[in-house]
C-alpha cells in the first residue's frame, strides 16, 4: 500500500479557494484576512491534515522555533520537573522543544547535542552529564546553550540557572544536628559535579560550625544511582557504631538507602534518621513520610527557557555571563527524630541551637 503523501501549502490555498500568501497569513495569526476567509483556510487545514513543515520554514528564514534539551537521566523525577518547565515556557511562547536523554554517556550527550544543531534547533538547555563535555568549545559555538542544575568546568563564563546547593545541604544537616545527632553519615553523590561538590561542602561547614568530626567511615562515596546508595547504606550498617543519622546526597540513592533499612529489618526514624537531597512526589506517602530538599525543579527549567529565548534574539551577540542560584526548601516530615537517650543540649551548646544562615 503507497504512502499517502503530505498536503502542501499549495493544496490548502487550492482547497481554500484563496492564495498560499492568506493560507501562510493564517497559520502565522496575522490579520490578513477576514473571518470567513480564516475559517475556509481552517476548514481546509483540517481537511487535508496539513502541519507545517518547520524544518524547511527555519531553513528558508533562518530562524527556528524549535529548542532542544538535553538530560542525563529520564527516569530521575527531577529531571522531569526540569523538562515539564521548559516545555511550559517553550510552549507559550511558541516554541517546540526536542528533548534527548544522554543516560549519563558523555559520547551519547555529543551525539545529542550534534543531532540538535542538524535539526537546526534556536538553543538548548543542557544539563550535562559531566563537567566538560556540554561545555566544549565547538559545542558553545553552534547554537545557544543555557546550563541548568550542573554548572560547567571551572572558571565558566555563560548562561546557567542552578540552586544554592551548598546552603540547602547546610540546613539539611542543621536540622539533623538541633535533632541531637552526632554520628551523622552522608552519602555523597559524584564530587566532579558540581551538585555533588557543593552538597558535602555544605554537609561538611554544618559539621564544622557546631564542632562535630566527620568521620571517615562515616563519609561513604555514591554516583547518584539507586545501587550506590544501597552498597553505601550496607556499609553504614556494618559499622561496629553505625550513625544514628543518614544525609543521602539525591532522591535515587535515597531509595537505596531505604530498602537496604528494609534488608536490614530497620525502620526510620526508629533505628535511624533518612534526610533526603531530592523530593520525591510520593515522599508525604512513604512509611515514614520522608524528610527531603525539595528543588524548585518546574522554576529552574523555567528560568532556563527565559534565559534562552534571551540568547536567541539576540541573534549571536555576545550577552556575558548570567547565573540564576535558586533557593531549595528542607520539608520536614517523618524520617528524622532525635536519637534515644540523646537531647539536643547534649550535643550543640546553647548558643549553636538557631540556624544562622
Amino acid at each position: 500500500m503507497r504512502k499517502k503523501p503530505f498536503a502542501t501549502i499549495r493544496d490548502v490555498a487550492r482547497l481554500a479557494s484563496v492564495s498560499v500568501a492568506t493560507v501562510s497569513g493564517v497559520m502565522n495569526k496575522k490579520a490578513v484576512a477576514r473571518p470567513e476567509v480564516q475559517k475556509r483556510v481552517e476548514e481546509a487545514m483540517k481537511a487535508l491534515d496539513y502541519h507545517p513543515d518547520r524544518m524547511a520554514r527555519s531553513l528558508k528564514t533562518g530562524l527556528s522555533k524549535v529548542i532542544g534539551m538535553v538530560v542525563p537521566d529520564l527516569k530521575n523525577p527531577f529531571f522531569v520537573d526540569l523538562m515539564c518547565g521548559v516545555e511550559e515556557v517553550a510552549r507559550a511562547s511558541g516554541f517546540s522543544v526536542i528533548f534527548s536523554n544522554s543516560n549519563k554517556d558523555q559520547a551519547l550527550e555529543k551525539e545529542n547535542l550534534s543531532m540538535l544543531y542538524s535539526h537546526r534547533v534556536a538553543g538548548a538547555v543542557v544539563c550535562s552529564t559531566d563537567a566538560y563535555t556540554a561545555y566544549d568549545s565547538s559545542m558553545t559555538r553552534r547554537f545557544p546553550m543555557v546550563f541548568v542544575d550542573r554548572l560547567p568546568v571551572v572558571g565558566f563564563k555563560g548562561r546557567a540557572v542552578t540552586v544554592d546547593n551548598r546552603r540547602a545541604a547546610y540546613k539539611a544537616t542543621r536540622h539533623l544536628i538541633e535533632l541531637g545527632h552526632q554520628d551523622i553519615a552522608i552519602i555523597a553523590g559524584r564530587m566532579d559535579l558540581s551538585g555533588g561538590f557543593e552538597r558535602v561542602e555544605g554537609f561538611r561547614e554544618a559539621m564544622q560550625e557546631a564542632h562535630l568530626p566527620i568521620r571517615e567511615e562515616y563519609f561513604q562515596s555514591g554516583d547518584f544511582s539507586l545501587a550506590s546508595g544501597y552498597t553505601c547504606t550496607l556499609k553504614l550498617l556494618s559499622l561496629p557504631q553505625r550513625p544514628t543519622a543518614i544525609f543521602s546526597s539525591n532522591n535515587n540513592m535515597t531509595l537505596g538507602l531505604m530498602q537496604a533499612l528494609t534488608d536490614r529489618n530497620l525502620s526510620s526514624p526508629a533505628d535511624i534518621s533518612v534526610l533526603s537531597y531530592d523530593d520525591f512526589p510520593w515522599a508525604g506517602y512513604f512509611h515514614p513520610k520522608l524528610t527531603a530538599v525539595a528543588q524548585p525543579g518546574l522554576e529552574m527549567g523555567r528560568r532556563a527557557v527565559h534565559m534562552l529565548q534571551d540568547a536567541i534574539q539576540a541573534g549571536g551577540e555576545p550577552l556575558g555571563e548570567e547565573l540564576v542560584v535558586l533557593e531549595a526548601e528542607l520539608i520536614i516530615r517523618e524520617s528524622t527524630a532525635s536519637p534515644a537517650n540523646r537531647s539536643v543540649k547534649d550535643v550543640l551548646p546553647e548558643r549553636t541551637h538557631a540556624v544562622t544562615k
